[in-house]
């Protein structure tokens, strides 16, 4: 049996890259984007009753990561990239369907679109649906999951002066707190768990509009060098 579905909206998001994305929602607050919906959810209709919800659940297409061969075990990040477990016991981005769920905050609406915060979103990521958040319902105090039964252990992050500098420039100019994204996002350390670079090699990302690169002068200690224009 196939289905075949089309997005409600399409999200632009402060994440231009897959890298540095926090590997859940909520774990970089500062991460924001607006959901633009489309036709004919556009309308005021559609989201009526909305605007006394604080958190959303949106459910969305891996546009990046569509396969066309079904995987039965993946390597999930948080295993460290080399142990294999069965596709339904993980979140793993290589989905039989490529859907993926996130709870965000819905920071206001808008005609035709969603503010939100709290992010794990690719910018042009496709949304399949929205569904209320529903405390009672959805947050279940009992519930357990032996490997990942809490966040995992923040970075330390430092910044050159320079980098400070230029990130506190640059968030004036967008007018976005792009100084706690940068810390929130690289504090989740986004390189391989089986990696570990020799201090020099400087990795980059880009977010909103800007290129942020840093380095590990040591192993868990991560150094912003500099923020700067993106190409």
């Amino acid at each position: 049996m196939h289905h075949s579905v089309t997005p409600v909206g399409i999200v632009h998001s402060c994440f231009k890259e897959k890298f540095a994305i926090p590997r859940q929602p909520r774990l970089a607050p500062a991460a924001r984007g607006v959901l633009e919906l489309l036709p004919p959810f556009d309308q005021g209709e559609a989201v009526q009753g909305l605007e006394q919800v604080s958190h959303v659940w949106l459910l969305f297409l891996f546009h990046h990561a569509l396969e066309d061969k079904p995987r039965l075990k993946v390597r999930p990040p948080r295993l460290g990239g080399n142990r294999s477990m069965g596709v339904f016991a993980t979140r793993a981005t290589h989905r039989p369907n490529g859907i993926g769920q996130s709870v965000v905050r819905l920071d206001g609406i808008e005609p035709g679109r969603l503010l939100l915060s709290g992010i794990d979103l690719l910018d042009g990521t496709p949304v399949l649906d929205i569904k209320p958040y529903v405390p009672y319902a959805d947050s279940i105090a009992e519930a357990r999951n032996a490997m990942a039964d809490a966040a995992p252990a923040a970075i330390a992050v430092h910044w050159s002066d320079a980098a400070r500098l230029q990130a506190q420039t640059h968030a004036q100019r967008i007018q976005e707190p792009l100084v706690a994204l940068i810390e929130q996002c690289l504090s989740q350390d986004p390189r391989p768990a089986y990696q570990v670079p020799p201090p020099e090699r400087v990795y980059g990302v880009k977010l909103w509009d800007v290129q942020v690169r840093w380095r590990y002068p040591q192993p868990h200690f991560i150094e912003v060098l500099e923020v700067v224009p993106a190409a």
